[in-house]
């Protein structure tokens, strides 16, 4: 890729403040957010089910477990969300909320609590209702298996860019996506339970929003991998239209699969936890404990083809049928790499076969791409697998090719701003397998806005110097999106949209973001190849 060009002299002249501007940002960016102040005054808010009581710290109001929805337990499990109830007094809300069910993982422990349709609002400390502050919705990633809207705190976004940030919790796995025919027939769909979710999430904050100083005319969509394939699904979805202005995919695609497919894993799910009756599957699957569901098979899919998402979000898209948003649209560069570290230690007659498994007969021009080398270490078959599934974009459309193709389709209707995340040395996930270079994985980014995710080992807390630039600037640039529909960053690289420059914006460390030509990505990837296949 090319460097960064020189800084004309107007830049060179604006050094000594920019030197300035960067310490301070990137020493908030390295402290950790420390506890309210004994004795502060914390902020109360009356919402349209009650009072809530906050707690302030590092200047941002933050008001945690805010029920959005009525706990989804009992009859109410595999149902659309109803509204929350009403409380009298003073609503607690300075702790985190129940996680929704999920097995333990490096997205977080094991939960087993269906009552866990909450959200978090942050807040610059000290806004009013009315004062009318853009606001960032965040939809957290995992597979949808997995992850909480707990890992994303949004206070340093919210201080840095004077927005109102939201992170939500939604059903999960087998609890927020199956679909089986007898659900269907009760209440005439099925599946997506997740996704109503993340819109009945998305309706309070059209009601509730103003008392807590955010504009409901102005939200903006962000969401990362599990996240990012439900913006996608909210850009088509009728039940979502005018929720939103602005949205965010980062390392997102538009799946789904059939309702009809989705009907028959659902049955075989039903079976395998001993509901295979279809005139009882309902009630024997409503009866199973909370455990049994995160110990058994899960369900991992939006469901297209009914009310929810008439059309497959993909198709739609292509198609041009979707809310015409301006949008942000990426991935990372090296997707694959988080994905692929069971294949260390691989042989070259194992890699081979695993392509072969994977490609049949277009196995030896793909091999003729990504050859095995002359010198290897046990990290080789995790490195070539990756970079295949990378540039194929063959786990769930994600990276390389399929996000170039992706972002093309999109530009044809809307204004896309477009990037790929290109640092390649940071700390990665986490720190093992010991010597496994990261790259720039799925979900390397993320530390970079949200200084509270990691996988179990801190992630933000380790970033070099350059590395707090990067993410200074990312916050910026997503903060001024959320503001102005356009990312800028002080003394950063201009973002052009892709519209009209065909140029992606290379993300790097140490303020040398670049504008790209999507071609040279492209060759990068080898889309040639994988176009032709």
């Amino acid at each position: 890729m090319p460097e960064t060009l020189a800084p004309t002299p107007k830049r060179k002249s604006s050094r000594r403040v920019f030197a300035l501007l960067t310490a301070v940002v990137t020493l908030l960016l390295g402290i950790p957010a420390t506890p309210a102040l004994a004795g502060a005054a914390r902020p109360v808010v009356r919402a349209e089910t009650g009072l809530l009581r906050g707690a302030v710290a590092d200047r941002v109001d933050r008001f945690l477990a805010v029920p959005y929805a009525e706990p989804p337990v009992g009859d109410l499990r595999w149902r659309a969300p109803r509204p929350a109830r009403a409380w009298t007094g003073v609503r607690d809300a300075a702790e985190w909320g129940n996680r929704c069910p999920a097995a333990a993982s490096s997205n977080g422990p094991r939960s087993e609590t269906e009552d866990c349709l909450y959200l978090n609002v942050f807040r610059p400390a000290g806004v009013k209702a009315g004062q009318r502050l853009p606001v960032l919705f965040w939809i957290h990633g995992g597979g949808l298996v997995n992850g909480s809207g707990n890992q994303h705190d949004g206070s340093l976004i919210a201080r840095l860019e004077n927005v109102v940030v939201v992170s939500i919790n939604y059903r999960l796995g087998v609890f927020g996506f199956l679909a089986h025919p007898a659900l269907t027939r009760e209440a005439g769909q099925s599946g997506n339970y997740g996704f109503l979710d993340q819109q009945a999430a998305l309706r309070w904050v059209q009601r509730n929003i103003g008392a807590f100083g955010g504009d409901p005319r102005q939200v903006t969509i962000d969401g990362e991998s599990a996240g990012g394939f439900s913006v996608c699904g909210h850009l088509t979805a009728p039940g979502s239209s005018g929720l939103f202005k602005r949205a965010i995919i980062q390392s997102g695609s538009c799946v789904s699969q059939p309702v009809s497919q989705g009907e028959q894993s659902g049955t075989s799910i039903a079976g395998r936890l001993g509901c295979a009756d279809d005139a009882t599957a309902v009630a024997c699957l409503r009866a199973l404990s909370p455990a049994r569901l995160v110990d058994g098979p899960q369900f991992s899919s939006f469901v297209h083809g009914g009310p929810v998402l008439p059309e497959a979000p993909d198709d739609a898209v292509r198609a041009g049928h979707f809310q015409r948003v301006p949008l942000i649209v990426g991935s990372t560069r090296d997707e694959g790499r988080t994905f692929a570290q069971g294949n260390l230690d691989w042989t070259r007659e194992q890699y081979e076969n695993f392509v072969r498994s994977l490609f049949g007969g277009n196995a030896d021009a793909i091999l003729a791409r990504y050859p095995w080398p002359a010198t290897t270490d046990r990290f080789t078959g995790a490195y070539l697998s990756a970079a295949i599934f990378t540039d194929s974009g063959y786990i769930a459309g994600l990276g390389g090719c399929p996000t170039l193709r992706f972002i093309k389709d999109l530009s044809a209707y809307t204004r896309v701003f477009a990037y790929r995340f290109d640092h390649r040395t940071g700390p990665g996930l986490t720190p093992e397998p010991v010597g496994y270079e990261w790259g720039a994985g799925h979900a390397a980014e993320l530390a970079y806005l949200w200084p509270s995710f990691d996988n179990g080992t801190p992630i933000a807390p380790t970033f070099d110097a350059a590395e707090r630039r990067l993410a200074a600037d990312m916050v910026h640039y997503w903060g001024s999106f959320t503001r102005l529909a356009r990312p800028q960053a002080p003394f950063a690289s201009p973002w052009p949209d892709y519209n009209r420059t065909s140029r992606v914006m290379s993300l790097r460390a140490g303020g040398r973001s670049v504008m790209v030509p999507a071609s040279e990505m492209a060759t990068e990837h080898n889309c040639d190849l994988w176009d032709a296949l």
